[in-house]
């Protein structure tokens, strides 16, 4: 989570809430990127049948970027019932040690690119991400 809480908070205009009982949320521009779930009645841990506490969702680009994170044969990423049709996929917080940082970042980078304003997401891409190969 400390790796989590650092790469949010990096991005450009990025804020940070938390709830009264300690889930964080990060926000761009008053929109939620992504956030620590509370316990809700779709996600139910199936090894114990309790609702899990420890879940965080992470906006997505669109379905097809849904689909394609879901399909990670690692078990990490998942979704539930209550997200279906909406970009967005969930992961337990336990699993975030399974991440490469790296992979994370993306995560994290991805999901703030989908609620920043189109100028502040295209100079920070300007910025740090690689240039296109030259043909």
């Amino acid at each position: 989570m400390a790796d989590l809480d650092k790469l949010a908070l990096a991005m450009p205009l990025a804020t940070k809430e938390v709830s009264d009982d300690g889930r964080p949320s990060y926000h761009v521009h008053r929109k939620m990127f992504c956030f620590h779930r509370g316990r809700r009645p779709d996600a139910i841990d199936p090894k114990t049948g309790d609702r899990m506490a420890d879940v965080l969702m992470f906006r997505v680009a669109d379905l097809d970027e849904k689909d394609l994170i879901l399909s990670d044969g690692r078990g990490i990423y998942f979704t539930t019932p209550h997200f279906k049709g909406y970009p967005a996929v969930l992961v337990r917080i336990p699993s975030l040690r399974r991440l490469k940082r790296n992979e994370l970042r993306d995560l994290v980078v991805g999901a703030w690119l989908t609620r920043a304003q189109k100028r502040v997401a295209k100079a920070w891409l300007a910025e740090n991400e690689p240039d296109a190969p030259e043909e």
